[in-house]
């Protein structure tokens, strides 16, 4: 039995020491959840005073930039429409100009070929006369 005595001292300080780390993770433990909380509670209150006041500006912003493109867009399409209406009235007056300078000129061109050819006809008399 002297033994069993002597393994019992041993015993007894394992047993303690293992009841130390217990309460030492035990108190590792609370210490990080304690420390997660005020993080937690800096993060909040950090996105609270900066993060959201930052995030309805640029939401701001961002409505703004929707509302302007949507007027640009807009504007762009009326030009467009404007451009190709003078476009189609240019193309309608070229056209009827180039037809009306035509008509004037073959008529132009069918009086001297009916000049010429009356004064060739002269000619061609004064010369057999």
């Amino acid at each position: 039995m002297p033994e069993l005595q002597n393994l019992s001292v041993p015993l007894w300080i394992m047993a303690v020491v293992s009841v130390l780390q217990a309460l030492v993770l035990i108190g590792a433990g609370v210490a990080g959840y304690l420390a997660y909380s005020r993080v937690m509670t800096l993060v909040n209150d950090l996105e609270t005073r900066q993060i959201a006041p930052l995030r309805e500006k640029a939401d701001a912003i961002l409505a703004d930039v929707k509302s302007i493109t949507a007027r640009v867009s807009q504007q762009t399409e009326r030009v467009d429409h404007a451009i190709s209406g003078t476009i189609e009235r240019v193309d309608d007056t070229a056209t009827r100009v180039r037809a009306g300078v035509h008509d004037k000129v073959s008529q132009a061109v069918g009086v001297v070929r009916g000049v010429r050819a009356v004064i060739m006809s002269l000619l061609h008399r004064e010369s057999h006369a």
